[in-house]
């Protein structure tokens, strides 16, 4: 049987090594973020949190960045997929 959810780095090379960090000071709630996320995620509420958008269905595309008029959210590298020693 095909194992199509075993991860194998020989094969696969990681898209995107970051997320999308709000800061909370400066978001006014306006929804142009979520306006513009290609996939309906909810970015406004994350901001208003001051959570970093992890999701499963981010595409890290960078719209709800490039959108927000008051430069609330930011690219921000993580560690999520780098190897354990």
């Amino acid at each position: 049987m095909l194992d199509l959810f075993r991860y194998d780095a020989k094969k696969h090379t990681i898209l995107a090594a970051g997320q999308v960090a709000p800061d909370a000071d400066r978001c006014v709630q306006c929804g142009i973020c979520v306006y513009n996320c290609p996939v309906g995620i909810d970015v406004r509420a994350h901001a208003w949190r001051g959570e970093p958008i992890i999701h499963e269905y981010c595409l890290t595309c960078g719209e709800c960045v490039a959108r927000c008029p008051r430069g609330a959210l930011r690219f921000e590298k993580t560690d999520l997929f780098s190897k354990k020693k």
